[in-house]
């Protein structure tokens, strides 16, 4: 529906109303004046039948007609009146302007039953004879109580239509002279009613803006003033609780931006209510375009369903580890809790998640390393074990297979004793102030890389293996010289025992953005892509069987690693099966 302003709601009504006051005046002044001005018609008509009257009446009976038309020719003459006479059996025997022989019958006229009846009658009709509006008035004239006939008296009223007309007209111009007048006043007063109401339409439209601190004026209108006054208040207490629910939200945003756990709110149609920045980052996707889609479209993991389903349907919280896979594998550990409103009533759920996948990879770690050091330590001992009771029961004849014996025994002992100097070294070098006690010195390169090739020299001659120093002997770096030293023999020994006989062994070094970088490349077996990410983890192997059989302690890269984090560097690799490896020292300059 099409709405109006409330100035042509009021103005149209007010003149209306002005309208049908001024048409019903006019109408009821113009009614009574014409029933007066009739009134006063017949008063005067019957006035001058009265003039006439005393004439005819001695004329009736004996009934002298001629002098009664002349008589009432003579009198209608003088005073403009037609009149007429009629006796009871209604016919004419004078009259004023007509020959009475060739009138017609007057007994059914109205005026003249009337006045046969009551003593007198009267009408306004049209006559024919003188095709014209004519007011009748007829007196009865009696003679000893008995009707002797009727005089009546007839004036045209045309000129009193005509007077009334133009007092009509008349009437019609004031009226609409006053209508004018009342129409003006009624707008103007429409408009003061409506101005403040607008005024109070564009305050409101500024408080729906957000301009709450923008004062309404106060109407001169004691009850819109009071309205304005309660806007006004209404605002300033809408402006403090909507800055009140502001801070609150940022404070409550501020700390889920700062937790370090991702947060989900979900309702019970597992729609997503909203969520922390780290939650959108785990998910993977924008916090904003995300808000009422439900979780199985935003993410797509089978275990995250199934665990948001049961916490809507829990009553208590829940807690899982489920496995995300990305550009890697990643853990996170969720925690749900129930979410009511304040009238204690469920609307849904609250996941608490925590990367864990770190942790979990450590613990994991923990686990091997605990079982690799068991398994490492627990064979060398079970094999010395063994060959002691064999030599301590005597149950051993020859000179030879007791040399043997010991020999094998003195191996595992070197053995568990190299475990045991690789594990005291990895400890000394995690330890918080190893770094503070490095002793760090600018030294060349070359030597570095010579005083590792002689220690493995022999071992590469055995193989065959050619190790070759092709760049960046002249090189200069700040670091610890032995520390340095072992890092780059463990990468050679390494190299070589992994290489195949015939094989070379690249050394090489150069600036690389501000850094030394030191490559020492083989081309052995290569290690497989999917082994390269724990590499550097303690007692890894990739191939176990051929470790052990090439005396390796899994220890060698994990003290690499921490050598080169202990002089703030970075080691890498590079490798392929079938084609070598490439490991990588990035130290400071």
């Amino acid at each position: 529906m099409k709405r109006k302003r409330l100035v042509w709601q009021i103005f149209p009504s007010f003149l209306l109303v002005t309208l049908m006051a001024i048409i019903t005046a006019i109408w009821f002044a113009s009614h009574a004046l014409e029933i007066f001005f009739l009134d006063q018609t017949a008063t005067e008509l019957k006035d001058r039948i009265a003039l006439v009257r005393y004439q005819i009446d001695p004329l009736i009976d004996p009934l002298q007609a001629e002098r009664i038309d002349r008589i009432c020719k003579i009198a209608g003459q003088i005073s403009s009146t037609r009149f007429t006479v009629i006796l009871p059996d209604g016919r004419v025997v004078g009259d004023s302007q007509e020959n009475p022989a060739h009138m017609d019958n007057h007994a059914g006229r109205p005026e003249i039953s009337e006045a046969r009846g009551s003593g007198m009658g009267r009408s306004v009709r049209y006559s024919r004879t003188l095709e014209r509006r004519l007011m009748y008035v007829a007196v009865a004239v009696s003679q000893q109580d008995r009707l002797a006939g009727v005089v009546r008296a007839a004036f045209p009223i045309t000129s009193l239509e005509d007077k009334m007309q133009a007092i009509r007209w008349r009437m019609a111009g004031g009226g609409l002279l006053i209508a004018i007048i009342v129409g003006l006043i009624s707008l103007l007063a429409a408009r003061k009613i409506s101005h403040p109401i607008e005024m109070l339409k564009t305050g409101a439209d500024e408080f729906a803006a957000g301009n709450l601190d923008k004062k309404m004026p106060l109407p001169a209108t004691e009850e819109l003033a009071v309205l304005a006054n309660a806007m006004n208040k209404m605002a300033t207490q809408l402006d403090n609780r909507i800055e009140t629910a502001i801070n609150q939200k940022n404070e409550l945003e501020t700390v889920l931006s700062s937790m370090r756990e991702g947060v989900v709110a979900i309702d019970a149609t597992e729609a997503i209510m909203s969520m922390n920045p780290l939650a959108a980052e785990m998910f993977e996707c924008d916090r904003d375009k995300v808000k009422n889609r439900s979780i199985q479209e935003v993410v797509r993991n089978l275990a995250l369903q199934t665990f948001v389903s049961k916490a809507l349907s829990a009553e208590d919280s829940r807690e899982e580890d489920i496995t995300f896979y990305r550009q890697a594998e990643v853990v996170l550990n969720i925690k749900s809790s129930p979410i009511v409103d304040t009238t204690g009533q469920r609307i849904g759920t609250l996941l608490v998640m925590t990367d864990v996948t770190r942790l979990r990879r450590l613990e994991n770690m923990r686990r091997d390393f605990v079982a690799n050091v068991s398994h490492e330590i627990k064979t060398p001992l079970t094999a010395i074990k063994g060959y002691v009771e064999t030599l301590h029961n005597r149950e051993v004849d020859s000179p030879e297979d007791t040399n043997r014996f010991l020999g094998i025994i003195i191996k595992h002992v070197n053995r568990l004793e190299a475990i045991v100097e690789d594990l005291l070294s990895l400890s000394r070098i995690e330890r918080d102030n190893f770094r503070e006690a490095l002793n760090l010195a600018m030294v060349r390169m070359g030597d570095i890389f010579q005083t590792a090739i002689q220690v493995c020299q022999k071992g590469a001659e055995n193989k065959h293996i050619d190790i070759q120093i092709l760049n960046g002997e002249d090189l200069e770096a700040n670091v610890d010289a032995t520390l340095l030293e072992q890092a780059i023999l463990n990468l050679l020994d390494n190299a070589v025992k992994y290489s195949e006989e015939g094989s070379r062994v690249e050394i090489l070094a150069e600036n690389r953005n501000g850094m030394i970088a030191i490559h020492i490349r083989d081309y052995g077996s290569g290690i497989a892509t999917r082994n390269l990410s724990r590499l550097f983890e303690r007692f890894y192997r990739v191939d176990k069987a051929r470790s052990r059989q090439l005396g390796g302690t899994g220890l060698g890269l994990a003290i690499v690693k921490h050598i080169v984090q202990a002089h703030d560097g970075e080691i890498t690799v590079d490798s392929k099966l079938g084609v070598g490896s490439t490991f990588s020292i990035f130290l400071p300059r």
